[in-house]
């Protein structure tokens, strides 16, 4: 049995958010946020924030032991991209593309 919790629409570039994710997947969970509280990355803060949200749904919703839970697995997808203009040389414009995430993460109970 697993519990899972979602973040969508994050503002944030996927490729930013998986770093961190790497570092806590298969980790148990009070490893997993010692980790991301001394990380000092911009994506820390909310993938805590989402950890804390999947134990709090294994331990209310599934009746999950907290001190057996690890972090199963995660992931991230593309959301859609905000499309933005800068103005360039002679006239011209270029656009910038402002990157969404969605962000999956399951945890669950070691044997």
């Amino acid at each position: 049995m697993e519990a899972r919790a979602y973040a969508k629409y994050i503002r944030m570039s996927p490729l930013k958010v998986r770093v961190v994710l790497n570092l806590i997947r298969g980790k148990n969970v009070g490893e997993a946020i010692a980790i991301l509280k001394h990380t000092p990355r911009a994506a820390a803060p909310v993938v805590e924030k989402l950890l804390k949200s999947a134990i709090a749904n294994a331990e209310n919703n599934n009746k999950m032991d907290v001190s057996k839970l690890y972090v199963s697995e995660t992931f991230v997808g593309q959301g859609p991209s905000l499309k933005r203009y800068r103005p360039h040389a002679q006239g011209r414009a270029f656009r910038i593309l402002k990157r969404t995430s969605h962000i999956t993460m399951a945890v669950k109970e070691r044997a």
